[in-house]
């Protein structure tokens, strides 16, 4: 075998070396780009559920604000006083801003 020979079949080796290389790096990037899009997917399903439990928190919040007792209706008037003072506040600042 001739040197030229060699050098050319020790490139080849090379050139079949970097291209296993590139498809297990190609591959390995498939599957990190799969990971990051259960992962994004993850988030926004949670992101949902959180958005859901606030609105439910809300709601209980304002259901226990509103609770009528029979020995509770005036603090029960004075909480939704105090609210709709609160809003009217809101109210006064947002035209306030334009």
């Amino acid at each position: 075998m001739t040197q030229n020979e060699k050098v050319l079949a020790t490139f080849q080796t090379r050139v079949r070396q970097m291209i296993l290389r590139f498809q297990e790096l190609k591959k390995e990037n498939t599957d990190l780009y799969a990971m990051v899009e259960e992962g994004e997917e993850r988030i926004k399903q949670l992101e949902a559920k959180l958005a859901q439990q606030e609105r439910d928190y809300q709601s209980l919040k304002m259901a226990r604000m509103m609770e009528i007792t029979d020995g509770d209706l005036d603090g029960a008037k004075e909480r939704v006083a105090k609210m709709i003072r609160e809003v009217n506040k809101c109210i006064d600042v947002l035209m306030d801003e334009k």
